[in-house]
């Protein structure tokens, strides 16, 4: 059963010579993981299989890095109008993709249906200020498959065959109010009656320097038609700037050599070979050349440095300017031109090659290309199914979608901050204002590696909090990646000299929840096994994490007392004020998620420490340290003042302001804010702590000497004279208290997962009232109805999986602790009781009914959607969105988040696969 689906896709359709070499094949593959093996090799360096992959944005324009703007507006400074005319200056962007790791040469697709005003070259979207709802990309794509190594990728872009409605899309957005719904593709009709073309873009890996691309187009709709295909390749500019860090201070050249193939030579590249064939109904391409300077007359009404321009092909297709590309057959920007006539419900499909000369094919296609495609997805299929065992259809589905968006989701991403603060040497500067304004203290940032983001169109650029969630299922499939990507935030040219780690580019200097050193336990942990433990990584992550925590205790505790104002943490709108400005009441915020936090990451770091005094005694005292520290925040936030941050009469922890008269005001809003503090759990046990002699002296030390502060940590004896102490914030008459809001289906818990705010406050809002001024929260289960940091999150209402996916381990590390004898209701009130790792499991099987088929063969995620209910081409897609409607679980935000929301393919992998053992 294993192949059934691919062996069936072979008998029907490749050419290969016979059924029994076919199934010879199959047994080759299951004998050896390939893919396994390529990321071997590529760990160790002997092949270097991740030097191509879907590193290329989904969008450059209206970035950060790209605003050289007096003001700072990046959405206004370079808008999508201009994309397809001005050379990009950090990094590039198109269509499902590919580049090399330092984006020098890039691949993606162009598309025109005849009757658009623009070649399609780059995702549309509206941007911060024209979106009802903030920036939304407004476009239908999907990630369908890649392995680790992108070895093999797969994905969709949906184009419709009517005019692409631009101007309604940002006119009907721009006239509806934040408490309207945004107005999608879909809305339009444009994908009324199939009448569009779904262009699948394949990538398969011969080796490391030879990439072998399929591109099918299928004609959905019921009558034949025309559209016109580019497949492009180009090199980034980087010989414009008058930069010297790239590498590149001669201009690259591609070059034609015969009828469809061209040479590309780069200084710091080594000689490739681009070749196109005959589609599958008997088209020749055409081949273009131009070069990938800016249009500056268009733009700006200035003479061309070159008469060959970025948008030459735009010109030449559509403005019938023939002269746009160059008669020379050469530049730095070429694409080979296909005119495809597709039959009603058909399809055709488009071949081409990239690889360097040094490891050229015997023959760019033909059967072997075939062959080599069929080889890439059964070794695909093999890994995932080594991963996805006992999981039915349905559920791998959806969890290598979420890999896969994943994987694609990685990016090159490269900003030298002191350069663009000062600009380049062949261009104008700056404004003298950009000195003191956006990023200026990160001067030592120096970014060029690829990243995973939270998504390439509405997030094109890293959150450090987001990556760590990230890297917890990406650990399951390429552990390696997952330890270099948290290794490299906390880098010299990443983390800032003072111990700050960079939050995101709109404002490097914000601050997120520190959760980079759960993540880097997590995927320790993932990435090894009891006799292969990678101790090396572990402790170079901890000697920066330690510098971070200090950052954290000098800038974040404000009088010294272990109560934390992190300020924004992340949670966007979900206090009654701006966390990150000060106060319009006066005096500051004594946070409850921000010393939460900080009580999590002690603890994280104390868990680590133990790790690593199992084979270096020297970390004994660090985790002395630590447990000091985290049982000090313990305290405070319990007791600190009488009560610290608990509500004893509501059962819950708050957020207050202490005025300048000293009075403490709690704000009453029952949200994630309070539930942060369940996080922080460790159980030590005798057995540990009797292989850590001078850890476990201290600790004896401390329980006898500080009585204070010993009340703090839980002591329990096992059947076995096993003895455990739970170092928890919450006691557990506390704890179980927090969980009955929690586990209240008129409070936090939804069909669909845990809601960021209480449900109570739909009909209760919480009110304050100051100075005559009054600001209220209330609960909003979908978008968000305030433009409190920019209107496209919400966290006063909706479902967000990296925080449920918190409370998940949460509430096993209790039950580890507690066992059999805590149970509680679940639903709160039903009579229901479980323990809490079976509460754990129900959390998880409401978070994968987001995107599981319902009776009525619907995806909560995707709404009333008629399409996605439907269309037989739309109901396996699944779009992994940034946050999810409280009520009905439709996907909000960010329609491509697959970053956080990704934990779902480990949420499905833990309740399907742990249940069915």
């Amino acid at each position: 059963m294993t192949h059934f689906f691919l062996i069936t896709h072979i008998l029907t359709d490749l050419h290969i010579n016979s059924y029994r070499e076919k199934i010879q094949k199959v047994h080759i593959l299951e004998s050896e993981n390939a893919e396994t093996k390529r990321l071997h090799e590529d760990e160790a360096r002997t092949a270097n299989w991740k030097r191509w992959g879907p590193y290329l944005s989904e969008r450059q324009w209206a970035t950060v890095r790209e605003d050289y703007s007096d003001d700072g507006n990046c959405w206004e400074y370079f808008p999508h109008d201009h994309a397809r005319s001005r050379a990009y200056r950090w990094g590039e962007d198109g269509i499902l993709g590919i580049c090399d790791r330092q984006c020098r040469l890039c691949f993606s697709l162009g598309l025109w249906n005849e009757k658009d005003a623009i070649l399609k070259e780059r995702l549309f979207g509206l941007t911060g200020s024209q979106g009802n709802h903030g920036e939304d990309v407004k476009e239908l794509y999907y990630y369908l498959d890649s392995t680790p190594t992108h070895s093999y990728m797969k994905g969709l872009y949906k184009y419709p065959q009517s005019e692409y409605p631009y101007a309604e899309l940002e006119r009907v957005n721009r006239e509806s109010s934040i408490m309207e719904p945004e107005y999608e593709l879909e809305d339009t009709k444009v994908f009324d009656d199939s009448a569009y073309w779904d262009v699948f873009a394949e990538y398969a890996k011969a080796s490391p320097n030879d990439i072998l691309i399929r591109i099918t187009v299928a004609n959905r709709a019921k009558k034949a038609n025309r559209i016109h295909l580019l497949p492009t390749l180009w090199y980034r500019n980087t010989w414009i700037w008058g930069c010297k860090h790239e590498g590149c201070s001669a201009k690259p050249k591609i070059k034609k050599m015969g009828s469809n193939h061209v040479t590309c030579k780069h200084e710091s590249l080594e000689d490739f070979i681009f070749t196109a064939d005959e589609s599958s109904n008997g088209c020749s391409p055409t081949m273009l050349f131009t070069e990938n300077e800016t249009n500056t007359r268009r733009l700006y009404n200035v003479d061309n440095y070159t008469p060959y321009t970025k948008d030459a092909f735009h010109r030449y297709i559509i403005n019938n300017d023939k002269d746009a590309v160059s008669p020379k057959e050469r530049g730095t920007k070429i694409a080979a031109y296909y005119v495809l006539d597709v039959a009603a419900e058909s399809e055709v499909t488009v071949y081409c090659r990239l690889h360097s000369q040094k490891e050229s094919p015997a023959k760019p296609f033909g059967p072997e290309f075939e062959k080599i495609f069929t080889q890439r997805i059964l070794e695909a299929d093999r890994f995932y199914n080594a991963i996805q065992l006992n999981l039915n259809y349905e559920n791998k589905l959806i969890s290598r979608q979420a890999f896969a968006g994943l994987l694609w989701s990685k990016q090159f991403y490269h900003i030298v901050i002191d350069d663009w603060l000062h600009g380049d040497t062949a261009n104008p500067p700056p404004p003298a204002s950009r000195l003191q304004g956006r990023n200026n203290s990160w001067k030592h940032l120096f970014n060029r590696d690829v990243i995973s983001m939270p998504d390439k169109w509405e997030y094109p650029w890293y959150a450090s909090w987001d990556l760590a969630f990230h890297m917890v299922p990406l650990a399951r499939i390429d552990p390696c990646f997952a330890k270099d990507q948290l290794l490299l935030f906390l880098r010299e040219w990443y983390m800032a000299p003072n111990g700050q780690i960079p939050a995101y580019e709109f404002a490097f200097d914000d601050v997120n929840p520190p959760v980079h050193a759960w993540a880097v336990w997590r995927v320790f942990k993932l990435a090894s096994s009891r006799s292969n433990r990678d101790h090396h990584f572990l402790a170079r992550c901890f000697q920066k994490l330690v510098i971070n925590f200090t950052w954290w205790v000098n800038r974040k505790d404000p009088n010294g007392q272990n109560i934390f104002s992190g300020g924004f943490l992340g949670l966007d709108n979900i206090g009654i004020f701006d966390r990150s400005k000060p106060l319009p009441t006066g005096g500051y915020l004594e946070q409850a998620d921000g010393t939460a936090w900080m009580a999590f990451y002690a603890v994280c770091m104390l868990d680590i420490a133990l790790e690593l005094a199992q084979t270096d005694i020297a970390y004994e005292d660090m985790a002395s340290k630590f447990f000091e520290h985290f049982v000090a925040i313990v305290d405070a936030i319990n007791t600190m003042g009488g009560s610290g941050l608990w509500d004893e009469t509501d059962g819950f922890y708050y957020d207050r302001i202490r005025c300048e008269n000293g009075q403490s005001v709690p704000l009453k809003i029952r949200s994630m804010v309070g539930l942060v503090p369940l996080f922080s759990c460790l159980i030590l046990n005798s057995e540990m702590l009797n292989k850590l002699p001078g850890f476990s002296k201290r600790l004896d030390w401390f329980l006898k000497y500080r009585q204070d502060l010993a009340s703090q940590i839980a002591y329990m004896n096992s059947d076995s004279h096993e003895v455990y102490r739970l170092l928890a914030i919450p006691s557990e008459n506390k704890l179980r208290r927090v969980l009955r809001y929690v586990f209240d289906e008129n409070e936090f818990l939804s069909p669909y997962g845990i809601r960021s705010l209480s449900k109570i406050h739909e009909k209760h809002p919480f009110v304050f009232n100051y100075y005559g001024n009054s600001n209220c929260v209330r609960y909003v289960p979908g978008e968000s109805n305030t433009y409190l940091f920019g209107g496209n999150s919400n966290w006063r209402g909706p479902i967000w999986l990296n925080m449920n996916f918190l409370i998940m381990e949460t509430l096993e590390r209790y039950d580890h602790y507690y066992g059999d004898s805590f149970t509680i209701e679940f639903p709160t009130n039903s009579g229901n009781k479980m323990t809490l790792r079976d509460a754990s499991f129900q959390i998880a099987k409401r978070l994968c009914k987001l995107f599981i088929t319902d009776e009525f063969a619907k995806r909560p995620c995707h709404g009333d959607s008629s399409l996605y209910q439907h269309d037989p081409n739309f109901r396996d897609l699944v779009l992994f969105y940034e946050y999810f409607h409280g009520d009905t679980g439709r996907g909000c935000g960010a329609s491509h988040q697959t970053g956080w929301t990704g934990v779902i393919a480990t949420c499905i992998l833990k309740y399907c696969q742990e249940r069915s053992g």
